[in-house]
């Protein structure tokens, strides 16, 4: 009599795949719904400011009549309801709208500055990437010692200073009193990668102060966790070497938590680095958002802010599946 067969492919490579299919659509679903709710409450709250954009193009001289005619003109009289989903509707197709200041195109005068912030975020993550997981792994391997206590207070005291008083720190030191580099970044469509190397200089080193901070105590946090299990015991039990411990067992068995903060503190670079730029006058996304908000332009609040928030969820989305795809243990069947 035959026996039935079991069936070998429950747990193999495909039913692994169609999982980790269906965890990154839920993951995508997710994250398109938050940032749904999200537009509703940026373009509400916008809606809230006091006064409205009629007012802030007219000045106070503006007559009753004319800011009639302009809200009408602007759309201002219709519903709330109904201006939100004109204004996502526009959005998703690529429309974000012109600004009420200059009449300019939205997306061309953010195209104009989003590479500034990017360029800016860039160099910022290639420094502080490597030498926050350079000092955590160090930090784990000399744990307890001096050069531990030492990395240690310097990445907590970062982390707990804000960004502006790091920021205006360093133009008082390097700026004011050294007169190395100057106190605001101005930068410009045709300058040489060194020259613009040279301005973005005390903002980056800014940034990078703060995200070493929170990725080294994050790297450490991991590695030291990984160097708590059985294996890694055993490893030294036979003998290891330390930094073969460390470097070869622990650190590519901690690498998931590690992705994720990096890519976290990604997203607070891009997403992040509106006090940054304030304070330096950096002509990128975050000052335009800032200026825009002072001069109640509405479209291009919108807009960036809807941006920073597609690039925080989009970067969080790819930290969690990376960390499933390097980790196999956080594989599962959906």
């Amino acid at each position: 009599m035959a026996t039935a067969q079991p069936d070998v492919f429950v747990t193999g490579r495909p039913s692994r795949r169609r999982g980790l299919a269906r965890y990154v659509l839920r993951r995508v679903t997710a994250g398109l719904g938050l940032l749904l709710v999200l537009s509703s409450l940026l373009f509400i709250g916008s809606e809230l400011l006091p006064g409205d954009a009629a007012s802030a193009i007219l000045g106070r001289s503006a007559t009753p009549a004319a800011l009639a005619e302009l809200r009408e003109t602007l759309g201002l009289n219709q519903p709330l309801i109904i201006r939100y989903f004109k204004w996502l509707t526009a959005f998703v197709q690529g429309d974000l709208g012109s600004s009420l200041l200059n009449g300019r195109s939205v997306a061309d005068s953010i195209g104009a500055r989003l590479g500034n912030t990017l360029f800016l975020a860039a160099a910022a993550a290639i420094v502080a990437v490597p030498v926050s997981v350079f000092l955590g792994i160090i930090s784990v391997r000399y744990r307890g010692r001096f050069i531990d206590r030492a990395i240690a207070l310097a990445t907590r005291t970062f982390v707990a200073l804000p960004e502006f008083f790091v920021g205006y720190l360093l133009i008082y030191i390097l700026s004011v009193s050294l007169g190395w580099f100057a106190s605001s970044s101005a930068v410009f469509a045709r300058m040489g990668l060194e020259d613009r190397i040279a301005a973005i200089f005390l903002p980056g080193l800014t940034l990078v102060l703060v995200v070493t901070g929170h990725i080294t105590t994050m790297v450490r946090a991991s590695v030291l966790d990984v160097m708590g299990k059985p294996f890694i015991e055993m490893a030294v039990l036979k003998g290891v070497p330390d930094n073969t411990v460390v470097w070869r067992h622990a650190l590519p068995n901690a690498l998931s938590p590690i992705i994720n903060v990096v890519l976290v503190n990604l997203a607070y670079l891009v997403a992040g680095v509106v006090v940054v730029e304030v304070v330096f006058v950096y002509p990128g996304m975050g000052q335009f958002m800032v200026d825009s908000v002072v001069n109640r332009d509405v479209p291009v609040v919108q807009a960036t802010a809807l941006l920073f928030a597609g690039v925080y969820i989009g970067l969080n989305l790819c930290a969690d599946v990376l960390s499933v795809l390097v980790n196999p243990r956080l594989r599962f069947e959906a």
